[in-house]
């Protein structure tokens, strides 16, 4: 049985992102994680991060409230965006982008759910912006 290493997901614009379970590797470049929790059982050693943005992260009330359910996604990225816009954040999420097209930048996730998760809501937001 082949184990196939899981590949960042990697926007347009060039930011990347990627679970902090995954194997770190050079490709990844600067590494931020944007959850406002650290990850349960990751070290600091183990996740080698460049930099930690609580800033992007979704409220307690509203990570709480979505509970990683597909069927609130669509609603919690709308809550998000405005969390985000009310506040000022995302000029902070533009700027990164704007850093991606010149440097290698990967958001670092903790969530087991790839699918529905703050980090793929900001690549999303990033795309817009």
């Amino acid at each position: 049985m082949s184990m196939t290493r899981p590949t960042p997901i990697v926007g347009r614009r060039g930011l990347a992102i990627k679970c902090v379970r995954d194997p770190v590797s050079p490709e990844d470049g600067r590494r931020i994680l944007i959850d406002r929790l650290w990850p349960r059982g990751i070290s600091k050693e183990r996740a080698q991060l460049s930099a930690w943005l609580r800033v992007l992260a979704p409220s307690t009330e509203l990570r709480k409230w979505f509970g990683h359910e597909p069927a609130r996604w669509d609603e919690f990225r709308r809550r998000y965006r405005r969390e985000l816009e009310d506040r000022g954040e995302l000029a902070t999420l533009r700027e990164l982008r704007d850093q991606a097209q010149k440097e290698k930048i990967t958001l670092i996730f903790g969530a087991s759910d790839r699918e529905h998760n703050d980090a793929v809501a900001l690549l999303e937001f990033a795309e817009e912006l």
